[in-house]
């Protein structure tokens, strides 16, 4: 079975990065594989399947949990192994530029597994065509607490550049379809410039710009754990205060926009693309995943974009009235003009439902178990039919987001403070908390009875106001010289990650704008985020440096110690000046702390502003 026994020493491989030393190629199944799969695929349309062949809805497992699972891994490895180095001019190819929005995923890795399954001389056979019937492809969490001792990275993306499976014909060491995808063969007038023009595979935190350069998926590992309590915090506040779909799905700002709603699930998304390929520095322009035309190609972004949709399915567990809205297309794409009207049922091109030609729709794919998959955590343990039903279906999932994305808020400090002190459920009267549960010291500079401040760093800015990708950085200090050294510093707060396309030749529609000029919102669309700073504070009052959590403490302190860093293309570094178009302010929710797992943080309506730094 494809087995990556990596978890002991891949603290070490990670401290530098890993040449690739060898040329390792796909599974030798003994045969030309290749013609077998265009015969098997040879369709130029896709259809996305909404039945499974056992009539059973599966699970979807997180990456690392995948891996328990030798049979379902060793599809896994093997089909996208094939998918990598199937002749590009294939439909199940990872390069089709007609049809590749519709052909990465997992309807074309399911087919593959199925097919291979087929490939195993018995008694073997059986036990994978069983096991093929419930492949689904797996996501990466990088916003949960990675397993002990581990990384948020997982080692098998990004350790070895090899990856050794049994498979029908045998035990081989072949290529880790994981670590990267090679263009077979890199077809130069498809990338607008140098290097990707010349770089014949995937990086990510690339060591230099020139034709040879490795991934540094070291420095990857290192910024997803440091930026990880940030991203978590995040998540959190999206499933417990975003009940609007609009505000929720989203990171377009606009004039009304609420100062407790600036962030999005899309500006999360984008963020962890920054992360992925990498923070953009001077030596290097970033990896694949940090540019928007070219991140489709590096084997990580399905895992990505599974666990983007898995979080989508938490949120509509948790407010199922909420859904599409008719909304003005911000941006032009193939088959939509910017501003048409887009809602429920317009089709969601270029996916097809039959064979017909009809693309899916919105409201076709509200419920995403009609695909025949699931996630753990919405697993049904019996149809649902009353309300009660529902509500403890309900609370059984914000347990789950509890448990996995609530390990930096003040409202899990409660719960466990509510249980060292033998409360399982604690009785409120007239909305208020006994006195003396909190008399602690640090309990009552965290906490107003049951109630607390969330603090955000809200930021709007034009999309493509620096001409490509960018990222902004948070400091409770004076940062590192070196942005190399930022995201390391203890004093590093988090990042927003601005995901982007690489230069005028990618997004015509938007002109680019010499380096040394300054942010403009007539740059394209002005998008927003936040960076959560409770998490960061609560650790100042933990040390002494901070009084409490309260507004009168906060901003001082914040108004001393509060910095920004803007990384550009280049590598170029905005400081302390407020460059126009950027918008930076920092504001505080009102909180009340939930009782039991099965109850998330209730958010109080508004947001105060207490500074803005531009």
């Amino acid at each position: 079975m494809a087995r990556l026994r990596l978890s002991l020493v891949f603290p070490f491989l990670l401290l530098v990065p890993v040449p690739v030393l060898a040329q390792y190629g796909p599974y030798d199944y003994g045969f030309d594989v290749g013609s077998h799969v265009k015969r098997q695929f040879s369709s130029r349309r896709v259809v996305v399947q909404t039945e499974s062949d056992d009539g059973e809805i599966h699970v979807r497992q997180e990456i690392r949990q995948l891996e328990k699972d030798p049979e379902l891994w060793t599809l896994y490895i093997l089909a996208l192994s094939m998918m990598q180095f199937t002749d590009q001019d294939v439909p199940t190819s990872c390069l089709v530029p007609d049809m590749a929005p519709a052909l990465y995923g997992s309807q074309v890795l399911r087919n593959l597994a199925q097919y291979i399954a087929s490939l195993w001389p018995e008694p073997d056979r059986k036990r994978f065509e069983r096991a093929a019937r419930r492949f689904r492809i797996p996501y990466w969490d990088w916003a949960a607490s990675p397993p002990s001792a581990g990384s948020v990275f997982p080692a098998s993306i990004g350790a070895l550049p090899f990856v050794d499976v049994t498979g029908p014909n045998g035990r081989q060491r072949i290529a880790n379809p994981l670590y990267s995808y090679s263009f077979r063969p890199l077809n130069k007038t498809a990338f607008s410039r140098a290097p990707w023009n010349y770089w014949t595979n995937t990086l990510r935190y690339p060591t230099s710009s020139a034709p040879d350069a490795q991934s540094n998926n070291s420095q990857a590992a290192i910024n997803f754990d440091r930026n990880r309590p940030s991203i978590a915090q995040r998540l959190y506040a999206l499933l417990s205060n975003y009940d609007d779909y609009n505000k929720f799905s989203n990171n377009a700002w606009r004039p009304q926009s609420p100062n407790a709603s600036y962030d999005s699930l899309e500006s999360l998304h984008d963020t962890v693309h920054s992360l992925s390929g990498g923070i953009i520095q001077g030596r290097s322009p970033g990896g694949h995943m940090s540019y928007i035309p070219f991140s489709a190609f590096d084997p990580i972004f399905f895992l990505h974009h599974a666990m983007v949709d898995r979080i989508f399915a938490i949120w509509q567990t948790l407010y199922p009235d909420s859904w599409v809205k008719p909304t003005p297309a911000r941006e032009p794409t193939y088959t939509h003009k910017a501003g048409q009207i887009q809602n429920a049922s317009t089709p969601l091109t270029p996916f097809f439902a039959n064979d017909n030609g009809t693309f899916w729709t919105s409201d076709g794919v509200r419920d995403h178990t009609i695909f025949g998959y699931t996630y753990a955590e919405l697993v049904k343990q019996r149809p649902i039919t009353s309300r009660n039903a529902q509500q403890a279906y309900q609370a059984r999932v914000k347990a789950a987001v509890n448990r996995l994305y609530g390990t930096n808020s003040p409202a899990t400090l409660f719960m466990n403070e509510l249980r060292a002190q033998g409360f399982k459920e604690v009785g409120v009267v007239d909305g208020q908390i006994n006195d003396k549960l909190f008399a602690s010291t640090l309990g009552g500079r965290i906490f107003d009875g049951d109630h607390y401040h969330e603090w955000t760093i809200n930021i709007r800015v034009g999309k493509m106001a620096l001409g490509g990708p960018f990222s902004i950085h948070f400091f409770l200090g004076d940062p590192p010289a070196d942005p190399d050294s930022w995201t390391i510093s203890p004093k590093h707060v988090g990042t927003m990650g601005v995901f982007g396309h690489a230069d005028k030749e990618d997004a015509p529609r938007i002109r680019r704008r010499n380096l040394d000029a300054d942010f403009s919102e007539e740059d394209g669309i002005t998008i927003s985020g936040t960076v959560p700073l409770t998490a960061a504070l609560v650790k100042e009052v933990i040390k002494g440096e901070l009084a409490s959590l309260a507004p009168q403490h906060v901003e001082s302190y914040l108004a001393t110690r509060l910095q920004k860093r803007v990384l550009a293309p280049g590598g170029k570094v905005f400081t302390v000046e407020c460059v126009r178009g950027l918008k930076i302010s920092v504001v505080s929710s009102v909180v009340r702390a939930p009782y039991s797992e099965d109850e998330l943080p209730e958010w109080k309506p508004g947001a105060n502003m207490h500074m803005e730094m531009c």
